[in-house]
């Protein structure tokens, strides 16, 4: 499993244009799953990192997390206001890891509640997916020149300049 702290030690480049555009929109991705009927799904998201992990949250019971009970492949992409891309933006791919440690949980939800307000303590977990990242892209675009940063487990970031 490629951890959070994994894939920044692997992939500066990509996981700091994805923090730089997770954080400038207030956490908000959008996260593409498989429907039942192998379409694919596009539903927002605002993922968290936690311990080291980027943790999948959100309603228990949406279509977007029974996708991802049926089928763990997702990508989670950065969301793109800008049309120019000045800021970049990045997108990851993997599957999900549904971690049953309930004192994981409890410690999640204690973060939560410091964090937000959102009180989830003491309440079960239906599923608690976690990342594990398994390729990851990102875009930047600037003086004419197309920069695409690609990455897989092992091998490192590769630039591909575009004019």
């Amino acid at each position: 499993m490629t951890t959070w702290s994994d894939f920044t030690a692997e992939a500066p480049r990509i996981s700091a244009i994805f923090r730089r555009r997770h954080i400038a929109t207030s956490n908000l991705c959008m996260l593409a799953t498989l429907r039942s009927d192998g379409y694919p799904r596009i539903s927002p998201v605002e993922p968290i990192l936690f311990e080291e992990r980027l943790v999948i949250v959100g309603m228990p019971g949406t279509t977007k997390f029974l996708d991802l009970a049926r089928d763990p492949r997702f990508c989670l992409h950065t969301a793109t206001v800008d049309t120019m891309v000045a800021e970049g933006d990045a997108k990851l791919f993997g599957l999900v890891i549904d971690d049953p440690d309930t004192a994981l949980h409890a410690r999640f939800a204690r973060h939560l509640f410091e964090d937000s307000g959102l009180d989830l303590r003491d309440q079960p977990f239906e599923h608690f997916f976690v990342a594990d990242i398994t390729s990851a892209s990102a875009v930047e675009v600037g003086d004419d020149l197309l920069k695409v940063t690609i990455w897989k487990p092992g091998e490192g970031e590769r630039v591909v300049e575009k004019r």
